[in-house]
């Protein structure tokens, strides 16, 4: 199996999750031609993709998702209030309740609600085959118990680290905007992460952390690594993320 992240950050995020010639796409936020370049960069065929699942209707997540899905003649799945908040256009549209499974091919996915200021936010814990798990966990201001049982046991964690404390409060936000961003309905910080990543190593030890959503004005790679190695005791070159506007990442995962 593999993991991945074409995308991810304020301007737009896309990750690709492939098992033996199947793949879904989670969220979609930047512009299918964008999709289609990064894919083929990856070497992910676009014929394998079989649905696009959508987190929520921010437009970083959903951009790109109408156009991808009528260019790929497959469906979009989110549950109704993300779905009816999206304005994808006309595209197929699979349905689920929060915290009712579903299966997409070979993929076996759970939506976990998030904390977000969203109509029905989620993220997605993916499983294939009994032994390959991936949790893709953005956009929420705390990791619910549910979220923190997924990040336990994946193989792959792609969680958010948001931003750094001190840097948003000195940032050039207005004081609402930072308020949002630091409430239970916001985003992650680099600390808070840590901490959760923390409570669940005992899980999966050789878990593969990716840090996601990395704020352009609030956070930098580096920090976002030291202090989630600092916190974790997680050695740094063992916790990735996106270095630069275009960067993607591959993450496998060995059956």
């Amino acid at each position: 199996m593999e993991v991945h992240v074409l995308a991810s950050g304020s301007d737009g995020n896309c990750t690709v999750i492939e098992s033996d010639g199947e793949a879904i796409m989670i969220d979609a936020g930047i512009s299918c031609r964008r999709i289609m370049s990064l894919m083929e960069k990856e070497g992910i065929d676009k014929d394998i993709v079989k649905a696009i699942l959508i987190t929520h209707e921010h437009t970083d997540h959903v951009s790109g998702a109408g156009a991808t899905a009528r260019k790929l003649n497959i469906p979009i799945v989110a549950n109704e209030a993300t779905f009816n908040a999206s304005n994808l256009g006309n595209v197929q549209h699979w349905m689920y309740k929060s915290n009712s499974s579903l299966d997409i091919g070979q993929f076996h996915v759970t939506p976990l609600p998030t904390s977000h200021n969203a109509a029905e936010p989620n993220c997605y814990f993916t499983e294939v085959d009994d032994d390959k798990k991936v949790l893709v966990c953005t956009d929420t201001g705390k990791f619910s118990f549910q979220i923190e049982h997924a990040l336990s046991i994946a193989d792959v964690a792609v969680v958010e680290a948001n931003y750094d404390q001190e840097m948003l409060v000195n940032g050039p936000y207005p004081y609402s905007l930072k308020a949002l961003i630091g409430s239970d309905h916001g985003h992650m910080n680099n600390v808070d992460t840590a901490a959760a990543l923390r409570r669940t190593m005992n899980g999966n030890p050789n878990r593969k952390v990716f840090l996601a959503h990395l704020s352009k004005t609030n956070n930098t790679p580096d920090t976002a690594r030291q202090t989630v190695a600092d916190g974790t005791g997680i050695r740094r070159f063992n916790i990735d993320c996106l270095e630069f506007p275009g960067d993607t990442r591959t993450i496998g995962v060995k059956g």
